[in-house]
């Protein structure tokens, strides 16, 4: 997408605010912060013996993430925010300080959404969808295009089955 075509979708999603809508948005963004939900989900996978690879999995496709997508292309790619080129639209979360290009939430997410349904698919199915509300919360929220997103959804689920295709390799199967 172009930048205009994105903006145009942005827009139209400004359009859709209700007072609910703005609360439950907010509340899913949240839940994505600092990865800080797959974190909780793969060190409790990683306490219980029979998921103990699939929380390790998670929690290396998150570590792999943050430094692939957070540390260097966010850096090298440095692309403002939608929030920073069109300040008029008003920020229902705090301004983010980071570059948007990948989006760190949706990038987390799907790595750690991927490595669950990777092992258990009815889980990982249920990770999916939270992984998807997650991500369209960013677009919502007016902080990440949509190729921001696209970005981070290709990268999270790339790095999430090449640590579980490591980890197979590595149990021998």
């Amino acid at each position: 997408m172009i930048a205009g075509t994105e903006f145009d979708f942005l827009y139209f999603l400004q359009s859709l605010h209700t007072p609910w809508l703005d609360t439950f948005m907010k509340t899913v963004t949240g839940l994505g912060d600092h990865g800080l939900i797959w974190i909780v989900f793969g060190i409790g996978l990683l306490c219980i013996k029979k998921t103990r690879i699939m929380g390790l999995c998670v929690l290396i496709s998150l570590a792999a993430g943050y430094v692939v997508g957070n540390v260097f292309l966010k850096n090298l790619i440095a692309r403002d925010r939608p929030c920073w080129l069109d300040d008029s639209v008003l920020l229902l979360i705090r301004n983010p300080e980071d570059y948007s290009f990948p989006s760190g939430h949706t990038l987390a997410s799907f790595e750690g959404a991927v490595s669950i349904w990777l092992y258990n698919r009815r889980w990982g199915t249920l990770a999916l969808v939270l992984a998807s509300f997650i991500a369209f919360s960013r677009m919502y929220l007016f902080v990440h295009f949509p190729t921001d997103i696209l970005g981070g959804l290709v990268l999270g689920t790339l790095i999430a089955v090449l640590v579980h295709g490591a980890a197979k390799r590595r149990m021998g199967g």
